[in-house]
């Protein structure tokens, strides 16, 4: 069966790339550890690198809290009947009206993969809430999905727009998550970072907060209707439904306000913050909310620290490319 890793997924931000200049700088400067919290995760790239730690993983987005559930949660799962279900849903499934088709045909996917998507979704909660399958396993199936759909989207690798007049597939082809084996009792959170950290404990916690202004619940609207399957409405263009319960305060200008109370609240040994370098840099909507002056002042509070830094290629539309464009790491050591 066709099978897919966590790294096969378009995401604004990603860190896939950067792990090795992530994990040699954390492995030089924290040494050994056995907890690791990634408490902005995404899509859980990093934490990716840490299956043998226990984990405790958040995001804002349902989507990618189901995908770490996926990858990192140690709850027994049916293999065979994961990979069953995903069969079915790649066989020829008849065409039906439902939400997708009603709200998304010929946007994003064409109307028979919207067909398809609706259906495949449907049929999983339904599975889920006659207890056929368990939280993992409908973890998996989802994941499946929103891995599959991303490979076929008419976008430029986000939802804020879709290109027109473009040709779409009619072909929807899901592959099994190969989950990570031997795990810890690792948990998986999806609610506000700061109310989090006043909860939890890690040697090490890692912070990759939103840069900008662009919030990732207006880039990833779709996956995350899909994901929670609330059937919402949506407006628009670009078909949106309501997203301001899962708005970021990272995106807004009171982002340095939010980030003080983060790392005040925080119980680790180590606390490493990973921002960009574009403060500015780009338009009004790329610049970074919060400072050099403001991460390092915040994380001085806390203890001692040092900063790193690598050359990148920001992910970006095709509009524009920022040559000098660095990812640092923020490294404090807390008293």
């Amino acid at each position: 069966m066709l099978t897919t890793k966590i790294n096969n997924r378009r995401y604004l931000g990603n860190k896939y790339r950067l792990l090795p200049f992530i994990t040699e700088t954390i492995a030089s400067e924290c040494g050994n550890f056995d907890t690791f919290a990634d408490i902005f995760a995404g899509t859980g790239a990093v934490s990716s690198a840490y299956v043998d730690k226990k984990l405790i993983t958040n995001d804002l987005l349902y989507s990618n809290y189901l995908c770490h559930i996926a990858w990192f949660s140690d709850e027994t799962f049916d293999e065979a009947k994961v990979k069953k279900y995903i069969e079915f849903f790649n066989s020829n499934i008849p065409y039906e009206e439902n939400y997708m088709t009603k709200n998304f045909s010929d946007t994003y996917f064409s109307r028979s993969v919207c067909s398809k998507i609706g259906f495949i979704r449907e049929y999983i909660e339904k599975e889920f809430n006659l207890k056929k399958i368990n939280t993992k396993e409908r973890a998996l199936l989802i994941t499946s999905l929103l891995y599959g759909l991303d490979k076929i989207a008419n976008t430029c690798g986000h939802y804020d727009a879709y290109r027109k007049n473009a040709p779409l597939t009619d072909e929807l082809i899901l592959a099994l998550p190969e989950p990570n084996t031997h795990l810890k009792h690792n948990e998986c959170y999806n609610c506000d970072t700061n109310e989090l950290v006043k909860k939890i404990y890690a040697d090490i916690v890692y912070i990759d907060p939103p840069y900008n202004s662009r919030q990732y619940s207006d880039a990833y609207h779709l996956v995350e209707n899909i994901a929670r399957w609330e059937k919402p409405a949506v407006f628009g263009v670009a078909r949106k439904m309501d997203r301001k319960t899962i708005k970021s305060k990272y995106c807004t200008h009171s982002a340095p306000e939010a980030f003080s109370r983060l790392i005040k609240d925080i119980k680790a040994k180590y606390i490493v913050v990973s921002y960009n370098n574009m403060a500015q840099k780009g338009n009004e909507r790329s610049n970074a909310r919060i400072s050099d002056k403001e991460i390092l002042n915040t994380l001085q509070s806390k203890g001692t620290v040092k900063t790193f830094s690598e050359k990148l290629k920001a992910f970006t539309t095709g509009k524009s490319e920022h040559l000098d464009n660095e990812e640092r790491l923020f490294v404090c050591k807390c008293n």
